[in-house]
């Protein structure tokens, strides 16, 4: 294979002559053998967008040649369009706060603008990396800029994913409308409801995460580009810092907008942790949702059985017939991945020290791991299962009708104590709650089925004339 040298301040690295890459992606990528992941793809073309706004801002000021900037610019694009990736070669884990993940970028593009020029890939006589394609940057302004253009674009799609989530449980909401179901607290039977009530809860938990992650988006929006190195803007020249946010603006459609503490915004990453407390609190929900239908649909002859979750796969190597809640599982994880990611995004953040925090690709990876997760959870979830729930109709009219719950209808009528003895007699005597209210003469046949018809017993609150409490 034919190669070429390169150097750099340590000395001389040997590369394939074709590598779009240089000395310092094939150091840190020597260097970091850690996650065996490359950079997020999100990352990768958001960093490509920041290259293309400091080029066209340098170019428009004078300080960039037009066929340079123009050369990287087309470089980047095509970096953003899903391009040379597989030069993109260091591990998404890195230490130096993410400038080999920088360095790899500004080699890419070098290399390939230099082609674009007519040169060849190791050469940097029209476009260096640094000169050109870094001009007025540094790592600790480009880096978290990335970050927040991507995971601003991955929240955007969270945004619909989980929406047509939402949507798909309110289906079920009317679907199941006419379905009463007994309601239980601490795994005890509680009290009758209907089987929508059931699934407007969990739709209402997620319409609070579709709008928690629409607003988050606002946090994101501020960045620290032209802030160099430690937010003084040393080496970058007024003009540009002030320029350069809007080009980037305009080559992503989002609203950024540049820091007015460009140092707070270099040193400080608890914006990130609040994201991911965001994203944290939807995995909560997504955990809590898939346990309550695992549940629901258990058994389906041993357990409550009232609901029926497709049947995507076989569940035993062993067992035959046997079929698992596998959708529900691994969303379930999926979620419990974004809560250990939350944690180590809170470590990464507050680990940062004076005036820049180097564990920023951490936070790149869980968080944008996390949202990735999160939007591919909330898409199999609703495809796979929620959309083709059904309801065991017959067995939910059986709990009913065989529960003492019941009896907690009755209470406006004749009173708790009175209730409770009704049920404790029931419950005594494999009875069932009307049984025994005839029995004892407690209510006419009319206010009893009154009061234990579905309509009744679903409704929002106590209907009819209550009890003379004298």
């Amino acid at each position: 294979m034919a190669t070429r040298w390169e150097s750099d301040s340590l000395g001389q690295v040997e590369l394939p002559a074709d590598a779009l890459y240089g000395a310092h992606s094939a150091r840190a990528r020597d260097n970091f053998l850690l996650s065996g992941q490359g950079a997020a793809a999100e990352l990768v073309a958001a960093f490509a967008q920041v290259k293309v706004a400091c080029a066209r801002t340098n170019a428009e000021l004078g300080y960039l040649a037009p066929d340079v900037a123009d050369a990287v610019t087309r470089a980047a694009r095509e970096l953003a369009d899903g391009q040379w990736r597989d030069a993109i070669v260091v591990d998404a884990l890195q230490g130096g706060a993410g400038t080999s993940l920088n360095m790899n970028v500004n080699e890419v593009l070098a290399n390939r603008a230099e082609e674009l020029l007519g040169g060849r890939r190791g050469e940097y006589r029209r476009v260096h990396p640094i000169d050109h394609v870094n001009l007025h940057q540094s790592t600790n302004d480009t880096y978290p800029t990335a970050l927040k253009v991507a995971a601003i674009g991955l929240l955007r799609r969270l945004h619909i994913d989980i929406s047509e989530l939402q949507m798909a449980f309110q289906r079920k909401e009317g679907e199941f409308a006419h379905v009463v179901k007994i309601g239980r607290t601490e795994m005890q039977d509680a009290c009758p409801m209907s089987m929508a009530a059931a699934f407007s809860a969990w739709a209402e938990a997620l319409s609070r995460d579709r709008w928690r992650v629409s607003k988050c988006e606002e946090r994101l929006r501020v960045v620290n580009l032209g802030g160099t190195a430690i937010g003084t803007g040393m080496t970058a020249p007024r003009e540009y810092i002030f320029a350069v946010t809007e080009r980037l603006r305009e080559e992503t459609g989002l609203g950024l907008a540049r820091a007015e503490n460009l140092v707070d915004a270099t040193q400080n990453a608890d914006v990130f942790v609040e994201v991911s407390g965001i994203l944290k609190a939807h995995a909560v929900n997504l955990l809590k949702i898939s346990a309550d239908l695992r549940l629901l649909s258990s058994g389906p002859r041993a357990g409550l059985s009232e609901l029926s979750l497709p049947a995507v796969q076989v569940g035993s190597s062993i067992m035959p017939g046997k079929v698992n809640p596998v959708i529900c599982e691994a969303a379930a994880q999926a979620a419990m991945q974004v809560i250990a990611n939350d944690a180590a995004i809170t470590l990464a953040a507050q680990s940062g020290q004076l005036e820049l925090n180097a564990f920023l690709p951490l936070v790149a990876h869980a968080l944008l791991g996390s949202l990735t997760l999160l939007i591919r959870a909330n898409r199999m979830f609703r495809e796979r299962c929620v959309e083709g729930i059904q309801v065991n109709e017959d067995v939910c009219r059986t709990h009913v009708e065989t529960s003492l719950s019941t009896v907690t209808a009755l209470v406006p009528l004749v009173g708790y104590d009175v209730a409770a003895a009704v049920a404790k007699q029931a419950q005594a005597e494999g009875r069932s709650i009307a049984d025994v209210v005839r029995e004892r003469q407690l209510l006419s046949d009319e206010a009893l089925a009154q009061a234990l018809s579905p309509a009744a017993m679903t409704a929002l609150g106590f209907r009819g004339k209550p009890r003379d409490p004298h």
